[in-house]
């Protein structure tokens, strides 16, 4: 429970929902309100990632998937330049939540080892497994982990 409260806590400081119109900030209370109750894979990604170009087609298929099971995927975009961000969406949509980490201090905080980085978070907000890439027979893998909470 301390880590997702970390997690949150880091999103309020530093993150925008990429589909609002007016970048408005996310509050503490929305973001509880928003997710409490569901599996979510938390995704770490750059424009300059390789890999994460591959994963974002898989998130976007698992989201759907999953979507009227309670799981949420929340991809979290750690460009400095936005643009970077924005060109990259352009080529490769997400049909999923984007928020922003500019300065990389979620980042810091989860102690990522490598691009992409993920965790699969249970309902209750416990962080119960956390990846380092993304290639076909790790999708599979992930996907079974998400299955067993749902």
């Amino acid at each position: 429970m301390r880590t997702i409260a970390i997690v949150i806590t880091a999103l309020i400081l530093l993150v925008t929902h990429a589909h609002a119109t007016d970048n408005t900030s996310l509050q503490y209370k929305n973001i509880i309100k928003q997710y409490k109750g569901n599996v979510i894979y938390l995704d770490f990604w750059a424009s300059w990632c390789t890999p994460c170009r591959k994963s974002f087609p898989w998130m976007n298929k698992i989201q759907k998937k999953y979507a009227d099971k309670n799981f949420k995927v929340i991809s979290i975009n750690l460009d400095a330049e936005p643009n970077l961000a924005k060109q990259f969406l352009a080529s490769t949509p997400a049909n999923f939540t984007i928020l922003n980490d500019p300065n990389g201090k979620l980042a810091q905080e989860l102690q990522l080892k490598g691009m992409p980085s993920s965790f699969i978070i249970n309902a209750e907000g416990k962080i119960v497994s956390a990846h380092v890439g993304f290639t076909d027979k790790k999708k599979v893998q992930y996907e079974q982990e998400i299955e067993q909470l749902l």
